[in-house]
């Protein structure tokens, strides 16, 4: 994660159903799914405003800390995530193994 990244808040914003991080008014987010044991990561986007800022990755990496400290498994839906822990491999230790795609992690 990016240095300017650390200390801006990961928010669980229940109503919308998205975690979210906020830099200068504009959003980076990812729409998720909760049961009692997992968390699915369905969409993540960024305001264009944020383009190639590396918002996107920051919002994904705050979710997985956010995941892992719950004591949740995690269904990594979204093609950005499942990107983000192919390329992060240690994150898999959070993912469900009944998760579809686990082996091709």
């Amino acid at each position: 994660m990016k240095p300017e990244f650390e200390n801006i808040p990961l928010v669980k914003n229940e109503d919308k159903k998205r975690f979210e991080i906020e830099l200068n008014s504009h959003f980076a987010f990812i729409d998720y799914k909760e049961t009692s044991q997992q968390i699915s990561l369905i969409h993540t986007e960024a305001e264009p405003e944020l383009a190639g800022t590396g918002a996107a990755a920051a919002v994904v990496e705050k979710s997985l800390i956010y995941i892992e400290e719950s004591g949740k498994k995690l269904l990594p839906f979204c093609p950005y995530v499942f990107s983000f822990i192919k390329k992060n491999p240690e994150w898999k230790r959070i993912v469900d193994q009944r998760f579809e795609g686990y082996d091709k992690l």
